[in-house]
């Protein structure tokens, strides 16, 4: 092999699973000793419409989808370790699946033993074990279609004499290395692994073959690795569920306990903006028979990683890096964008932020806008709004007068969108937008500038005489009832 290329000889993985194999259960795993990353299975019809995207906010490169889900994030921590695996049946689409990510990954897997009916819906997965020519036909695309190593994944054939004879037609693939899941397709975890297959699939191969299957049998500590390693005649050992319940299995330090695992893992999942639901199924399955716990409740009940930070006492470490990625898009926002008006298309945009602390509690730009789009007699301005999901930011654009105006800078909040595009339709219009220390003007009336605040002062007061009364009626209601109303009042 190579220099510099990824070898599968005497390694440890991180097997790639389905909602768990994203970026931060991956680096997870490199911190706690794994030598080679899988990502979870992706469809390559989906990833061969993604567009690859350099993420400067959260120093990644993300492949994000026409609908703009991002469907493999990874960052250069892991470059020279991580192995995309494909969900394919074509050989064609995989090349350009492979070709459009392979400058990002270490190697292209492609899996031939999912028995689940999203993977072999298509001839994916387990399905291809039954069709060798495809198998062929695909693996031999890849290997000569891209610069990095091509691997794959498959499951045992029902009989020992098949599975050694497919896996022998797949090493003349050129392919530089062979996952065997130990069981049958139609077997599940709950049956033993058959160690014999990858034993007999080791000696009838020159290529490193990468044991996977005994987590829940043979692997449960650290030590287990080498044993399951021995027991199989493996080169390597690809683990999935052990490492799901507590990746400390890659430690040769021995294993943390799981509520420190977690609280590493949702550190990564908030630094690397992981989707909520996402970082929910990984933190349950870590926890798995206190799922039911308070903890496991609370988790369960969150919307999202800001509120999973307050069940796990991660609030100031959530709140520290949303300051320290808005920090970083602010300054690469500033860097790369004019200061003056730019005709997009339809939209005249500008580098505009809305920052609160320059406006009065009482005083917005949409409000300055508002009232002069009523002074004008104008329809009342329209907010569009839309949200990227690389970073959950926002952007809206503000019809007013049949002209659209944006802010090219992406805001942390709806609101603070709308505010930032309303800023940039007043100052193209020359338009006053209320800021502090900007000359009065007759937009917003002093009533209306002051109405907040002499309103609550006004609500205050209201509410203190309500109060006073209701006392002075309790009391002469009481005087009332003790027959004191017939005493002469005293002068």
């Amino acid at each position: 092999m190579a220099a510099g290329r990824l070898s599968f000889r005497n390694i440890t993985a991180l097997a790639p699973m389905v909602r768990v194999g994203t970026l931060p259960m991956r680096l997870l795993a490199l911190d706690y000793g794994a030598d080679v990353v899988y990502c979870e299975e992706l469809i390559d019809m989906k990833m061969a419409q993604c567009q690859r995207v350099v993420n400067e906010v959260l120093q990644t490169v993300d492949f994000v989808a026409p609908d703009d889900r991002v469907m493999f994030r990874t960052c250069d921590r892991e470059k020279d370790r991580v192995v995309f695996q494909m969900g394919t049946a074509d050989p064609d689409r995989a090349l350009t699946v492979a070709r459009l990510v392979e400058k990002d990954v270490a190697a292209i897997d492609v899996n031939m033993g999912c028995p689940k009916e999203y993977s072999t819906k298509g001839g994916m997965g387990a399905a291809l074990l039954s069709n060798p020519d495809k198998i062929e036909a695909i693996l031999r695309k890849l290997v000569a279609g891209v610069s990095v190593p091509v691997t794959c994944k498959i499951r045992i054939l029902p009989s020992l004499e098949e599975t050694v004879g497919l896996v022998q037609r797949i090493e003349k693939t050129g392919v530089a290395a062979v996952a065997v899941h130990g069981r049958f397709k139609e077997e599940r975890p709950r049956h033993p692994v058959h160690c014999d297959y990858i034993q007999a699939v080791a000696q009838a191969v020159s290529i490193p073959v990468i044991a996977n299957g005994g987590s829940l049998d043979l692997v449960k500590t650290h030590a287990n690795i080498e044993e399951f390693r021995k027991v199989t005649g493996a080169s390597s050992v690809m683990l999935g569920r052990a490492a799901m319940w507590n990746m400390s299995v890659f430690s040769s330090q021995g294993p943390d306990p799981v509520e420190k695992v977690m609280d590493e893992y949702l550190k990564y999942a908030i630094r690397y903006d992981n989707h909520a639901f996402n970082t929910k199924y990984c933190l349950c399955q870590m926890l798995r028979d206190k799922v039911e716990s308070p903890l496991g409740k609370q988790v369960q009940a969150a919307q999202t990683n800001a509120e999973i930070s307050v069940a796990f006492g991660l609030q100031e470490f959530y709140l520290q890096m949303q300051e320290e990625l808005q920090a970083r898009r602010d300054s690469l926002q500033s860097d790369s964008q004019p200061d003056r008006p730019i005709i997009d298309g339809d939209v005249t945009t500008m580098a505009v932020k809305f920052e609160r602390r320059k406006y009065p509690p009482q005083i917005t730009p949409k409000m300055f806008l508002l009232e002069w789009s009523r002074k004008e007699k104008l329809e009342q301005p329209l907010y569009e709004t839309v949200q990227r999901s690389q970073d959950r930011a926002f952007q809206s654009t503000v019809t007013v007068a049949g002209r659209k105006y944006r802010s090219s800078l992406w805001e942390k909040s709806k609101k603070f969108a709308e505010q930032a595009a309303a800023i940039v339709c007043l100052r193209v219009l020359g338009i006053p937008e209320g800021h502090i220390g900007e000359k009065d003007s007759s937009l917003v009336c002093k009533r209306k500038r002051e109405g907040k605040m002499n309103g609550s002062a006004e609500e205050e007061q209201r509410k203190k005489r309500h109060l006073a009364d209701t006392q002075q009626e309790t009391e002469t209601t009481k005087t009332m009832a003790s027959g004191d109303h017939n005493k002469p009042e005293l002068l």
